[in-house]
């Protein structure tokens, strides 16, 4: 009897086996297959994101050389503009002595003395334009200090740009590590 009673637990535990095998056997090429499937979805994603990344860049490169070409622009009305200020100033120098050589000359002549008064009131309107100039010109140095700071912004900015790009560069280098190591896992041929 006791030879028996081992038969049939054999027998028995030969198709539970079978039954186990089979089952793993199916669990394996479903593991395999899934496996496939998030490898390829990996790739693809990572493909995705190189591909965005480089429009950034890209972008981003257009947009450095848009701004620089910008600044150079600016940087040329400026010194234009410094120009004509320097020239206007001389221009004014001039002006001005002009002025005190007339008055010493008007009144000189004193027969001429309607003349005269006329002529000092032209020279009061000639001096007050020159102030209303000079406050012009002052007006527009503080536009162009303005214009300077901006164009100082704008260099900030695009150095906190550049570090970024610097940052999602060695990002991009450090989530490429897991896709390398599956392309070595699993070669695309």
């Amino acid at each position: 009897m006791s030879t028996k009673d081992e038969a049939k637990p054999d027998r028995i535990s030969d198709e539970q086996l079978l039954r186990a095998s089979r089952s793993f056997e199916a669990m394996m090429l479903s593991q395999i297959d899934i496996s496939a499937k998030l490898a390829n979805d990996l790739k693809h994603a990572i493909r995705l994101g190189m591909v965005v990344l480089a429009l950034i860049a890209i972008s981003i490169l257009v947009l450095l050389l848009t701004l620089s070409s910008q600044i150079n622009r600016i940087s040329d009305v400026v010194l234009d503009m410094n120009t004509n200020f320097s020239s206007v100033t001389i221009r004014m120098d001039h002006m001005s002595q002009y002025i005190d050589s007339m008055a010493k000359r008007v009144a000189l002549l004193q027969l001429m003395d309607k003349q005269t008064t006329s002529m000092k009131n032209e020279i009061s309107d000639i001096t007050a334009s020159m102030a209303t100039m000079r406050k012009t010109i002052a007006s527009m140095a503080g536009r162009v200090t303005n214009v300077r700071q901006s164009v100082d912004g704008m260099s900030v900015s695009i150095s906190r740009m550049d570090d970024q790009v610097q940052l999602m560069a060695s990002d991009m280098q450090h989530m490429a590590k897991p896709a390398r190591s599956i392309n070595k896992m699993f070669p695309i041929p």
